[in-house]
């Protein structure tokens, strides 16, 4: 997968090099910008609504978040009894999400530095992948949710930017942050297309989340 080890560091390179601080005031309670609001109060709500796909009672069941970032999912998972996995391509993003944990909940967790698609992590229940895979073509997802899936029984939950007007045009929320704070491109899809790259019927779309600037769709994937 060329394409998806390009991109990956791109990702890397994004949020390890240059907006490690960014990304931790964001997920944070730190006074920031109006823009930069929405977006954090759009996150909490896709949160929310990814999480409401799982059990309630999640004692037992294996969790891969992919994608932690600064460890919110991963928080809450933990916090209703699953045995998380918590991976993420920045090492300063899962050192912020290792120290945000309460210790109450650390023996739930393991963090890990890396390709979230790594076979090393594991079989699990259930994979949320939040914003993680929006910077990634049609096929580079397809094939990610395929590699995830022979080890995941229950379902992947995961987020895409939608092909909506608004994001057709700028193409990516961090073209409207200061240059310095620009995010990798994000690649809008819709649902039809990322089906026809071969999860079919087993893709099906959950809700969507618009708040301000944040843009964002969940989907769930059935293996």
């Amino acid at each position: 997968m060329p394409e998806y080890a390009a991109t990956r560091a791109r990702v890397e390179d994004y949020f390890d090099r240059t907006a490690t601080r960014v990304w931790e005031r964001l997920t944070s309670d730190a006074p920031v910008s109006r823009i930069r609001q929405t977006v954090r109060e759009g996150r909490d709500q896709m949160r929310a609504v990814m999480l409401s796909r799982l059990p309630q009672d999640l004692n037992g069941v294996r969790v891969l978040d992919a994608g932690c970032g600064a460890g919110q999912m991963t928080a809450e998972l933990a916090a209703r009894g699953a045995d998380v996995t918590a991976v993420d391509i920045s090492p300063s993003l899962v050192k912020i999400a290792h120290d945000r944990l309460p210790e109450a909940h650390r023996h739930r967790v393991r963090f890990a530095n890396g390709d979230m698609l790594s076979d090393h992590h594991g079989n699990f229940d259930f994979v949320l992948a939040m914003d993680s895979l929006i910077y990634y073509e049609a096929n580079d997802i397809a094939r990610a949710l395929e590699q995830l899936g022979a080890r995941t029984s229950a379902g992947i939950i995961f987020t895409v930017a939608p092909r909506t007007p608004f994001l057709m045009t700028f193409f990516t929320l961090g073209k409207l942050f200061p240059r310095s704070d620009r995010s990798p491109i994000m690649i809008p899809h819709a649902l039809g297309t990322l089906r026809r790259q071969g999860p079919g019927n087993r893709l099906k779309r959950v809700a969507r989340v618009t708040r301000g600037f944040y843009i964002s769709e969940c989907m769930e994937y059935l293996p």
